[in-house]
């Protein structure tokens, strides 16, 4: 009867050994995802921050341009204000309504530096020199690192979630406050087709 005991003791610690051990793997395997997903935010915002500092370089070598709309070059200087004034932290990640905000602001900052570009079209002399083709280089490469970016940070997220939400990993994702982590979304309308016409 002693023995039966003793074997029920050693199982018992064992399965909570076990556990113990399970859950130590689950933790740690989950804040290595969640600083993956942080480190890939942190890409993004670096490449972000990487186009706001070309902005000044590019309005001021258009500035530079005889009589260039101001109402477009204040455009563009207003929004990248507005996009750089928007700072995420990691905790705020896995607010959807905070990743809008700074999404929308990202959007129009897009927006502004597109018609600055399409305006610039109108002016050869500007169009010519060797700076603004330069900026104009470096903007599209940035565009194209922002796009790698949120998408390596898309599937980050996606990698976290998943182990957030499996099992077992759901159970201590939810004991110590792992939280879904909330990906980039494709802007408003961009599953429509632009209309080209070349009238």
């Amino acid at each position: 009867m002693r023995s039966t005991g003793m074997i029920v003791l050693l199982v018992a610690l064992l399965l909570v050994g076990f556990a113990g051990c399970a859950g130590c793997n689950t933790y740690n395997s989950l804040v290595t995802s969640d600083e993956g997903v942080e480190t890939a935010w942190a890409n993004v915002e670096t490449q972000y921050q990487r186009r706001a500092d070309l902005i000044p370089n590019l309005v001021s070598t258009v500035q530079g341009a005889a009589d260039f709309e101001q109402e477009t070059l204040e455009s563009v200087t207003n929004a990248r204000a507005r996009a750089t004034s928007i700072n995420l932290t990691g905790a705020d990640l896995s607010d959807p309504a905070k990743i809008q905000q700074y999404q929308e602001a990202q959007v129009a900052l897009s927006g502004a530096l597109g018609r600055l570009l399409a305006v610039a079209e109108n002016y050869p002399d500007l169009t010519a020199t060797a700076g603004f083709r330069d900026l104009q280089a470096q903007l599209e490469g940035t565009e194209n690192r922002i796009n790698v970016a949120r998408t390596r940070y898309n599937e980050a997220v996606q990698g976290y979630n998943t182990q957030v939400r499996r099992f077992p990993g759901n159970l201590f994702a939810g004991m110590f406050g792992f939280d879904r982590r909330t990906p980039f979304e494709a802007d408003p309308g961009a599953e429509r087709a632009p209309d080209v016409s070349f009238d």
